[in-house]
């Protein structure tokens, strides 16, 4: 028994840029990289385990035959996806469905609830999150009439904020911002907006108008995240959010600081510094960039570094 440590899937994406390759140090095979699919068992782009008994190992694999590793779940699908998001332009004004909307209409798809750490963006920053429209009469002719500046709610973004995103939300990370997300495994995504941009092939990419609208929560609900902070030995523990879908927790570790979960499987990315995980009389080197999991039943191991890590589990 030991940490899984995992190699990410990279995404091409018209709105991905370079900050992968120049803040991670990510090898990336696009000049316009926006996602890193950092621990996924999506279909659309599983990690690979990189070390251990399970090296070379798919991690939608690992959950369909070595199901102890996650204290064998009654869930058929790896229920979440980490990401790093490089959003180097604007990207589209988009909706996600809930679970039962896309088992009915995506092939049983799970839903897609998520939520975004800022890891940093430019000054002044701000992002897309809600809308305005009291009843779905005034959603639809706000979107006929392109009536974009009324319609969409902006907010301001800094380094280290923390954000909170149910299925039914519109929203839409814009230029210059480099995002943890941790979301439902899904990749269902509903355009709303997307600037009249073209792709490289002179074409608008496609919108889903009647399905965004369908599932767009009308009005918005205003769903702020409340942390919550533990200091513990050499390392404070802020808890952002504990929902039906994921926990969300960012460790800030400074010193050796041990830790215990015997019974929940936890997912690691290290977003800053960095340090040496240790257990059972084994060391494993921690950077900036680093993801992992820690399996159920790997019991007491310890963190020592300087380094900031966000972890989440089911």
């Amino acid at each position: 028994m030991e940490p899984l440590f995992l190699k990410p899937v990279f995404k091409e994406r018209i709105w991905g840029g370079k900050a992968l390759k120049n803040e991670f140090g990510y090898s990336i095979p696009f000049d316009k990289t926006g996602e890193c699919w950092a621990i996924s068992a999506h279909p659309n782009g599983p990690s690979i385990v990189e070390n251990g008994p399970f090296v070379g190992v798919a991690m939608d694999t690992l959950w369909k035959e070595h199901a102890e590793l996650f204290g064998n779940p009654k869930e058929e699908v790896f229920p979440l996806l980490t990401k790093i998001l490089d959003a180097n332009m604007d990207l589209s004004v988009q909706v996600h469905p809930d679970n039962a909307y896309a088992k009915a209409n995506e092939n049983g798809e799970l839903g897609k609830t998520e939520c975004w750490y800022i890891i940093d963006c430019k000054e002044d920053a701000d992002m897309i999150f809600g809308h305005n429209a009291k009843t779905k009469e005034e959603l639809i002719q706000q979107i006929n009439e392109g009536n974009w500046n009324n319609l969409l709610r902006r907010v301001k973004i800094k380094p280290g904020d923390f954000f909170y995103v149910p299925s039914g939300t519109i929203h839409a990370l814009c230029e210059g911002t480099l995002v943890l997300e941790t979301q439902q495994s899904s990749d269902t995504t509903y355009r709303v907006y997307d600037y009249d941009r073209k792709d490289e092939q002179g074409n608008l990419r496609d919108l889903h108008l009647d399905k965004a609208i369908e599932v767009t929560t009308v009005p918005h609900q205003v769903t702020g995240s409340q942390p919550s902070i533990e200091v513990k030995e050499n390392v404070e523990i802020t808890r952002f959010v504990e929902s039906d879908f994921f926990s969300v927790y960012k460790w800030d570790v400074r010193g050796l600081s041990s830790f215990s979960y015997k019974d929940q499987y936890l997912l690691c990315s290290v977003i800053k510094g960095e340090g040496t995980l240790s257990h059972d009389g084994e060391r494993y080197s921690l950077s900036k960039g680093t993801h992992f999991i820690i399996p159920v039943g790997l019991g007491e191991f310890s963190v020592d570094g300087d380094c900031e890590l966000i972890v989440s589990h089911p």
